[in-house]
């Protein structure tokens, strides 16, 4: 049933190629892979394979992959990815010798894909566990791990029917998980090499700190105001953010908005519920920002420095379906954090919101309560962004005891 599964999904995917551009980057993408590979590995060479699904599993997987880049300086490192979100942005990666889409999970494409990487090492990120690409691995006596991975009861792998998926996770000689409930949920499938290592994701932020984040345009536009980043917004975050910010953004309260989709039409319907100032990314030259309200940004790569400029953030994502977005980044910079109703996926916010600085609202009245109560008491905001830096530190780690396993 699941091999029948992957050729009908197949089939579908090329249907949509001409009603859906993300759809077709990937049918397109999946379809020069084994060129590539062929043209960029030698039998010879000595691999390492890293697989993340998008471009959050690479940014949590990067820590892990840079000192595996610097521990084996010799090794090609093959990065695959199976959403077009995360291979067109990192299609580039210096972490990587080769970058590709990871194909369709057949039989026939797993022996193929194994056959032109032959990797020494596996390191798969968080989930996206495709059977037979692991069984086949398996079966040629090759080398894996699972790290930061995150298991819910409702999943396949713990159910009557989740056989050949189940047997997927034997594949991997350890999964690094990042809570005590995973490991529970493993143990109980009878897979016990397994450790908590946490999330890498808190090493990865953490190294934030030690880029240069200085943006001038950012500089110019906050001109010493109180700076509220609204981060990855979806429109269920910006319908109830408009209100507050039509009603107080000032000189002295200035709002950013960094959303996760930047496509003309959705800029438009943000800049279109607001009546203050407002200015874009992209028409941003010969303007004088700071007599600016409000900054759309309307382009991607630039969240994690704009988060440092940050008093007060509010994170995306989670008032709606889509999921909530990365609280960490700037939390690593100590910000208080808002975030919406729908985070119970996202253990790292249920945590936060208990022991750190995190605040979940579920309305527009809820959102105005919070916001209201950092603005008017800087020494307030600064002691709730401070537990979340805490947070941070204290719950780094992850890449020493996952790197310190590895022995290639």
């Amino acid at each position: 049933m699941y091999n029948l599964g992957i050729h009908i999904l197949s089939f579908i995917l090329k249907l949509l190629t001409n009603f859906n551009t993300k759809i077709k980057l990937g049918v397109v993408g999946r379809s020069k892979t084994f060129s590539v590979l062929e043209r960029s590995i030698n039998t010879t060479d000595k691999t390492l394979w890293f697989h993340c699904s998008s471009l959050g599993e690479y940014e949590q997987g990067l820590p892990v992959f840079e000192v595996l880049r610097k521990k084996y300086p010799q090794h090609k490192i093959v990065l695959s990815f199976f959403s077009p979100s995360g291979y067109e942005i990192r299609k580039n990666s210096k972490i990587a010798d080769v970058v590709v889409y990871l194909p369709l999970d057949t039989k026939a494409n797993a022996k193929r894909f194994l056959e032109l990487v032959h990797p020494e090492f596996t390191v798969f990120v968080k989930y996206d566990i495709w059977p037979n690409l692991l069984l086949e691995l398996k079966r040629r006596n090759g080398r894996a791990i699972l790290i930061s991975a995150l298991f819910r009861k409702n999943q396949s792998y713990f159910k009557l029917y989740g056989g050949k998926r189940k047997t997927a996770l034997f594949a991997f000689e350890h999964i690094f998980v990042q809570n005590e409930n995973s490991k529970a949920l493993l143990n109980s499938i009878h897979y016990n090499s397994v450790s908590i290592s946490g999330d890498t994701r808190f090493d990865r932020v953490s190294n934030q700190l030690l880029q240069d984040n200085q943006l001038d345009f950012i500089s110019e536009f906050k001109d010493n105001s109180t700076c509220i980043v609204i981060g990855s917004s979806w429109p269920e975050d910006e319908t109830i953010l408009a209100p507050y910010i039509n009603k107080y953004a000032s000189k002295d309260l200035k709002f950013i908005i960094a959303p996760h989709e930047i496509k003309s039409n959705h800029i438009k319907s943000i800049v279109s519920k607001l009546n203050v100032d407002t200015v874009l990314f992209s028409d941003k030259d010969n303007k004088q920002l700071s007599d600016y309200s409000v900054f759309v940004i309307d382009t991607i790569g630039l969240l994690s420095k704009i988060y440092s400029y940050a008093d007060i953030a509010y994170v995306g994502g989670a008032m709606g379906q889509t999921g909530l977005h990365n609280i960490l980044e700037p939390a690593t910079f100590g910000v208080p954090i808002i975030i919406g109703k729908n985070h119970s996926k996202f253990p790292e916010a249920y945590t936060m919101i208990k022991d750190a600085g995190v605040t979940s609202v579920k309305s527009e009245n809820e959102l105005k309560t919070a916001l209201d109560s950092f603005v008017s008491s800087s020494e307030y905001c600064k002691s709730i962004g401070h537990k979340n830096s805490e947070f941070i530190k204290k719950s780094k780690g992850a890449v020493v005891q996952i790197s310190n396993y590895i022995r290639i």
